[in-house]
């Protein structure tokens, strides 16, 4: 049988411009009380793009908490009450200047599931017209594109390191594949 925590008590730890913590004080199995730390995060999409000739753009940026630059699918989190394909669509194009005809919603997941509340929302974007870029004002990154068979093989290596990214490439293949057999038929 599960156990649902209900919260005693909750106080806000922090408040920032990206993301809120708070502590809240649960009821626990056996009558006890615990704490849990928990990050409030507005959520945000993943962009999995597939060009006309098969390539995928990715985006390589300094991240901080890594302490160096990784290569990710393009991304970006969500401002409060923001419709999540209108966010795709955005993100899309001022990463990779990228504009897609075609959204589809691939799913929605959490990001750590443990202590955070942010949910990416994911999606597939094709029949895409290149454009020009619209990086945020404090953002550097460095746009390129990759075969779809190459990023598989880098997520199965090993190589790709950012969550999001392998789930969006093996969700892509996937795709690719049911697709490719579908054709076949």
């Amino acid at each position: 049988m599960i156990f649902e925590e209900k919260t005693l008590a909750s106080e806000r730890i922090y408040e920032g411009k990206i993301l809120n913590l708070r502590r809240d004080k649960v009821s626990v199995k056996g009558g006890n009380t615990s704490y849990r730390e928990i990050v409030e995060h507005n959520g945000g999409v993943v962009i999995a793009a597939l060009t006309s000739d098969g390539k995928v753009p990715m985006v390589t940026q300094y991240r901080k908490a890594a302490g160096r630059s990784v290569l990710e699918i393009p991304a970006g989190k969500l401002e409060a009450g923001e419709d999540p394909e209108a966010a795709a669509l955005r993100e899309l194009r001022e990463e990779t200047g990228y504009t897609a005809a075609r959204l589809r919603r691939l799913t929605a997941a959490y990001s750590s599931i443990g202590y955070s509340t942010e949910v990416l929302h994911f999606y597939l974007a094709t029949e895409l017209t290149s454009g020009e870029t619209d990086f945020d004002e404090n953002e550097a990154i460095d746009v390129s594109e990759y075969p779809l068979d190459e990023l598989y093989r880098m997520a199965m290596a090993g190589e790709l390191d950012d969550a999001k990214t392998i789930v969006a490439v093996l969700m892509l293949r996937d795709l690719f594949l049911s697709a490719k057999a579908e054709e076949s038929r």
